[in-house]
């Protein structure tokens, strides 16, 4: 049993504790925020597969992982008593192009081949709450994509890690990750990764890609499928709210400021979903998720007793629980079954033309 120290209490570090602990270890969790602050306490929470085509080890990846989704949340669920939002509710992906309802059909073979379980991808004439305007050659359902509500789940991930003995620490901010004690030190704080990697990668290995969200009172059924579309993502909770979200800036002056790019995100998703169109907007959000050199998480040793788990901007709480029994491995001298394209050399590792 090794004495570990995690810092961040995020989508990462919670998952990552939480693993930690059932395989036997003592863990002791730093946050310098509140737990699930940062790009783990947003809104929208979609958990949607890669399209099933060109597929690679990082695709199958994220595939097992949201297949195993479903046993996961209702563990976390079960050890914390709170709810997570979570449900394996599909997707819907309205077509409004010709070129894409053709890629979308060819795309059928490829689901029926590569995802598994009885998940399917399939193009509809129509959908449910979907506006047939924004549809008008059909519309993709997809039955492996699910959502989880991040406002949830954060403090369920934390009454789980408690309930199993790990400790939480909140308001503690770390300069050095060298200083912090523990037999292994986990860097998992997201964003604020960037700061504690400097002595072991260099500057700036790790950006903040800012993402606006909105939060709407909506009349749309709590299971009814995501919608995803033009960029955007519909998400209704099953606590009666929606999501819509997400913008994703490089380049922004004020990182938590909201403007009209979200308004632009909103016109989209009311064009896309009728009830949509009049309902009450009841939080605007603006944060900040952590893109590490690829768009893949980063995962690996930095030295023999220090470990990076961030990244992954997009991927989050999709492969939060995967990347946490990979640090399992890890910790236990194992190689883990993560891609390689993870590990920090490969990060740091120039993308060849």
């Amino acid at each position: 049993m090794a004495n570990i120290s995690i810092i961040g209490a995020g989508v990462y570090g919670l998952s990552i504790g939480l693993a930690l602990l059932g395989a036997g270890h003592k863990v002791r969790m730093i946050e310098a925020g509140a737990v699930g602050q940062g790009a783990s306490g947003g809104l929208v929470g979609a958990l949607a597969p890669h399209v099933p085509e060109d597929w690679n080890v990082r695709k199958q990846y994220q595939l097992d992982a949201l297949i195993s989704a479903a046993e996961h949340w209702a563990r976390v669920e079960a050890l914390s008593g709170l709810p997570t939002g979570y449900g394996r509710v599909g997707r819907y992906i309205p077509l409004d192009d010709a070129y894409e309802a053709q890629k979308a059909l060819s795309r059928v073979a490829g689901a029926a081949r590569l995802w598994r379980d009885g998940f399917d991808w399939q193009v509809l004439q129509s959908a449910p709450g979907v506006d047939p305007a924004a549809a008008p050659f059909g519309v993709v359902h997809d039955t492996l994509s699910a959502r989880v509500n991040p406002r949830l789940a954060g403090p369920a991930l934390a009454g789980a890690v408690r309930a199993l003995g790990g400790q939480i620490e909140t308001g503690v901010r770390v300069d050095r990750a060298a200083a912090v004690s523990g037999d292994v030190v986990i860097i998992a704080a997201g964003v604020g990764s960037g700061a504690l990697l400097v002595p072991f990668l260099g500057e700036g290995r790790i950006k903040g890609i800012k993402g606006q969200a909105a939060l709407l009172a909506a009349e749309l059924p709590a299971h009814m499928p995501v919608v995803n579309g033009k960029g955007v993502y519909i998400v209704p909770h099953a606590n009666g709210t929606v999501a819509v979200g997400a913008t994703s800036e490089n380049r922004y002056a004020q990182p938590f400021a909201i403007d009209a790019g979200l308004d632009a995100v909103l016109d989209k998703a009311r064009l896309m979903v009728p009830a949509l169109r009049g309902a009450e907007v009841l939080e605007r959000h603006a944060g900040l998720r952590p893109k590490a050199p690829k768009p893949e998480a980063m995962l690996g040793w930095l030295d023999d007793r220090t470990m990076v788990a961030t990244g992954g901007f997009k991927t989050g709480f999709a492969n939060a629980h995967r990347i946490g029994a990979e640090v399992v491995a890890l910790v236990n001298g194992e190689t883990g079954s993560f891609p390689g394209d993870f590990t920090p050399t490969h990060h740091l590792t120039k993308r060849k033309k």
